[in-house]
Formats: structure tokens, sequence, C-alpha cells
């Protein structure tokens, strides 16, 4: 096996006998799949980094995972793709586009026609038109509904002399409200893994998450279906004196202050 260090903590691997059960590091989100899954198209280019018959290098992250630089949320529908080998989308999904593009640049051209087949999603033109204020909204799409968001996280303040500040650092995305609303709104990436209970659309929890901690994603989720922000709390503390051990992954000025945010979002 040959490994090239690059930047950033990555290593390229120009040689390397792959294992049966494969972790992936696809643009910071991890997936652990089979050999046999990423290799089910060999002409592909996931087939042609995981035999290594073909020019592209594979990297693998300071934590060894093969890594790929790109969408990582958007990849779980190249797996399953390859898994299936047919295209399978919630109703839900408004990200054809990307899809595609993403199919295009792995090499899969019957993924791509498959897309391309598939009957026109329904148009959101429409929510464009919806105004801020909730309060005077004549209509809204879907039922009405209330679903909050929120987080814990960690910051650093920055220092003289330092170039790349972690200003906000996110362990899970929380969400709470109706069953049924937050399915919809969320779709693949809600995470009821917490929830036993799966079967009632009607009832209320505050025991789901998300798959993914990108804040921004879960706010566009939610303007696609017209929601919209109504209030807003945030809460910030300085812990951790002197001499107190440190949690791995942090340094000593994001281990001194933790803040908790907590948005309110409606649907007239």
């Amino acid at each position: 096996m040959s490994v090239t260090p690059t930047r950033g903590g990555l290593q390229e691997i120009r040689t390397v006998s792959f294992p049966s059960v494969v972790e992936l590091n696809v643009g910071g989100v991890f997936y652990t799949t089979s050999l046999s899954t990423l290799t089910k198209e060999p002409t592909s280019l996931l087939g042609q980094m995981f035999t290594g018959k073909g020019s592209k290098t594979v990297m693998r992250d300071s934590k060894g995972k093969f890594f790929i630089d790109r969408d990582g949320v958007i990849f779980r529908y190249i797996l399953d793709y390859l898994r299936n080998l047919k295209v399978i989308l919630p109703e839900n999904f408004h990200e054809r586009d990307r899809l595609k593009q993403e199919a295009e640049y792995f090499h899969l051209p019957a993924m791509v026609a498959s897309i391309a087949s598939l009957p026109p999603a329904p148009s959101h033109s429409h929510r464009m038109s919806v105004p801020l204020n909730p309060a005077v909204t004549p209509h809204s799409v879907g039922p009405p509904g209330y679903i909050t968001v929120s987080y814990r996280g960690t910051f650093a303040f920055g220092r003289d002399g330092l170039a790349d500040v972690k200003f906000r650092k996110l362990t899970r995305i929380l969400v709470c409200g109706k069953v049924g609303l937050c399915r919809e709104v969320f779709g693949e990436t809600l995470n009821e893994s917490r929830d036993p209970d799966r079967c009632n659309n009607d009832r209320y929890t505050a025991r789901f998450f998300l798959k993914h901690n990108f804040l921004e994603q879960a706010f566009d989720n939610l303007n696609e279906a017209s929601f919209r922000c109504v209030a807003a709390a945030g809460s910030g503390t300085a812990c951790g004196g002197p001499g107190e051990p440190l949690k791995p992954g942090m340094d000593s000025e994001e281990n001194r202050w933790n803040h908790y945010n907590e948005f309110v979002f409606v649907r007239p």
C-alpha cells in the first residue's frame, strides 16, 4: 500500500486492499456500506475507486474512513440506487437537479435516465407569495401547526493571530411537534430511532432529531413547507474552570462557552 499525505489531515491511498464493510465520510456525513454495493456498477466512479482500476485515487480522513468530497446528504440516494438499482425518492424531495448532478458525477447513466423519467415534482412557486407575517396569511400549504427546532452547541471567540475560528459547533438538532408535520417537513433527514411509537401521525413528540447538523438546511426545509419563524430564544453559559479536563475534540476556549438556541415555526 502506498500512502501520500495531503492537506487537511487526509491521506491519499494509491494501492489498497478494501475491506468487505466500508466506512465512508462523504462531505462530513458518515456511511457504512458493503464493498459489493460500492462496486455493483463496475464502470461507475465508485466502482473504479473501490476496485483500484480507475485513475481516481481514494483518500482517508484522520479517523481512517474513506473520504469523498461530495454532498453527504444527497449521497444516501446514490447508495440506495446501488443497493436496489432503481430510484425511489420521498414525496417531498425537492433536489432532483442536484441528485441528477451527483449521479452524473459518479458515472451512473442509468440512474440519470431514471431521474429524468420521473414525473415532475409538484410546483412550489406559489409558496413564494406567502407573507412573512403569518397573521395575515390567507391560506397555507398543508395542515396548520407548530414545529420547534433547537440545538445545543459550543463556540469559541476569535483570538489574536487565529485565522480559522470555529464559531459554532452543533452536537445535534432537535425537532419537536406533531409527528405528521415533522415527517412532512424533514422527510428522510428525520431520525426517529429514539421514538418507539412510530405509527400515529397525530401525536406529539419531543424525541426526534435530524440526521445532519446543518441548521440552515433545516430552515430551508421549513421555508419550503410554508412555515415561518415566529419566536426564538437563546442562552449562553461560561463554564469550565482552570485545570478542568477537556472533552475530546475541544480546545480550552471552546470548552468555556456553551449555548442553547430554540426556534418556533408556525404554518397557520
